[in-house]
């Protein structure tokens, strides 16, 4: 079990918990649930000195850092938070952390109903208050807060949260090796029932899906077999976003966070995608622990409305990150279509000052895994008149000829030779692929396994035409072979039609 050490707790004598406290307690017969979406009489009940249980790897007590680690400012944001909730997070932060680790506790108060929930922590060392003026949400407090913190290092965690063990060093220990990386703990789970602690797999890493849900999926089975340490940092496509440590300046030099963005949602898809198409990389490390009450609802109102600000604020993501690839957010999250996100100029300019990767890079590179949707793909034929273009016998070095010839069957049921399926840009029969032989006019058309990267095998559909990507010639029935040549519309052997089956 962790516990206070004894000297921290006569620090605070100037700060009165039990009346800070009483002051805010729940009525006999009031829902326990209803201003917090958690249980408030049982985070009430406990005390905001309470042990947990130490949740990492046994071999996490085993491994030294630095002496000299920087000292870090701590930004925890909140609005109308339970104060035991709030007090518990403050002091498991002060008595589970070296105080030379700790450069101050910057509170941003987002405009909550009682300015005091706030202003009375102040009198704990070490804690400063910043209180907004109107509701600005989650993203452009934490950017306040970094504005005015004094510390190299930036650690933003939420206000229902209790740190663990060494939770902080093993995360300051990679900042301060590369001042690049962007470091998260593993986030264990306090049950908004019973505030009981609960450790999290280590096995996990941050996802998503296309519509930009974020959602925690097991490490690749090659980079589990690869890990013989399990001390050892994860990478991960995507920080969660609650809790992270990042170096101050390149928090800067990244472009903060996008302070158009709306209360809560999306920015950590934001903050990660540019954390590694600009140079840096994001990981979790696994013997820094820090638990956080994960809740069903938001306890608090959207000045839009939940799904509409979460709808803005990834849109505004998409199109400034994924380039080509937002096609699939708006297939797979429709209701975006449409909805207004503001000007993301600003945005777009920064990522091309930063000179930051494609969205490409960041697929092939960091999350592989996140799959392409394949498209229905519905079979046809190809055909000019009576005659329709065919898979025919091998050639000498074993590749498949294509060629016209007679159409059978119907459109719904041709021959195996005679049906083709348009997966852009590949024109497929079963497994092999339409094929230029050479870039020049006059080239042999064959079937090859399809390969997505091959340029020989990339066609466009241009009205009528079947146009060669690469070299731009057509497909051209030269009675009865298969050619390409400079694309004409006079040409009859150039005009092609696709029926699909219905």
């Amino acid at each position: 079990m962790t516990r206070a050490p004894q000297g921290e707790k006569n620090s605070r004598r100037g700060f009165d918990e039990k009346a800070y406290l009483s002051s805010k307690q729940l009525k006999a017969g009031e829902d326990p649930y209803r201003q917090h979406a958690f249980n408030q009489l049982e985070s009430d009940k406990l005390s905001s000195d309470r042990p947990i249980r130490d949740t990492r790897h046994y071999r996490c007590t085993s491994v030294r850092y630095d002496t000299d680690l920087p000292a870090t400012s701590l930004i925890i944001t909140f609005h109308n938070e339970a104060r035991s909730t709030l007090l518990r997070t403050v002091k498991s932060v002060l008595n589970r952390t070296p105080p030379s680790l700790i450069q101050e506790i910057i509170l941003v108060d987002d405009f909550s109903s009682d300015p005091e929930d706030c202003q009375l922590l102040t009198k704990i060392p070490k804690v400063k208050c910043l209180r907004n003026t109107r509701r600005e949400g989650l993203i452009r407090s934490r950017v306040r807060g970094a504005e005015v913190a004094t510390a190299d290092i930036l650690t933003f965690l939420d206000s229902h949260c209790e740190v663990n063990s060494e939770w902080l060093q093993p995360m300051l220990q990679r900042v301060k090796e590369d001042y690049t990386r962007v470091v998260s703990p593993i986030i264990d789970v306090i049950s908004l029932d019973n505030f009981a602690y609960l450790a999290a797999s280590a096995d996990l890493r941050g996802g998503f899906d296309w519509s930009l849900h974020f959602k925690w999926e097991q490490i690749p089975i090659e980079q589990k077999m690869s890990r013989t340490d399990p001390t050892q940092s994860i990478r991960t496509p995507v920080i969660a976003g609650g809790i992270f440590v990042i170096d101050k300046s390149w928090f800067n030099h990244l472009g903060k966070y996008d302070t158009q963005m709306d209360i809560w949602g999306g920015e950590n898809f934001e903050l990660s995608f540019r954390v590694w198409m600009c140079g840096g990389s994001l990981e979790i490390v696994p013997c820094s622990r820090v638990g956080h009450v994960f809740r069903k609802r938001h306890p608090y109102d959207f000045p839009e409305g939940n799904a509409l600000t979460y709808i803005k604020n990834t849109k505004r993501t998409a199109e400034v990150w994924m380039d080509e690839y937002k096609q699939y957010y708006y297939e797979a999250r429709p209701s975006a279509i449409g909805k207004s996100f503001g000007s993301v100029a600003e945005r777009v300019e920064q990522r091309r000052k930063l000179n930051c990767k494609s969205f490409q890079w960041y697929l092939e590179n960091v999350y592989p895994e996140l799959k392409i949707p394949e498209k229905e793909l519905i079979p046809g034929i190809i055909k000019q008149g009576g005659n329709c273009l065919e898979s025919q016998a091998q050639d000498t070095t074993g590749n498949t000829l294509v060629g016209m010839g007679n159409c059978k069957g119907t459109v719904s049921n041709p021959p195996v030779t005679q049906e083709w399926v348009f997966s852009d840009p590949l024109i497929r029969q079963q497994d092999k692929c339409l094929s230029i032989t050479s870039f020049s006019m006059g080239s042999h058309i064959t079937l090859e396994a399809c390969n997505q990267k091959d340029g020989r095998q990339k066609w466009k559909m241009k009205g009528s035409f079947i146009q060669h990507f690469v070299s731009g010639l057509c497909l051209e029935n030269q009675t009865g072979r298969v050619v390409t040549n400079p694309c004409q519309a006079g040409v009859h052997g150039q005009q092609w039609e696709l029926l699909q089956a219905t």
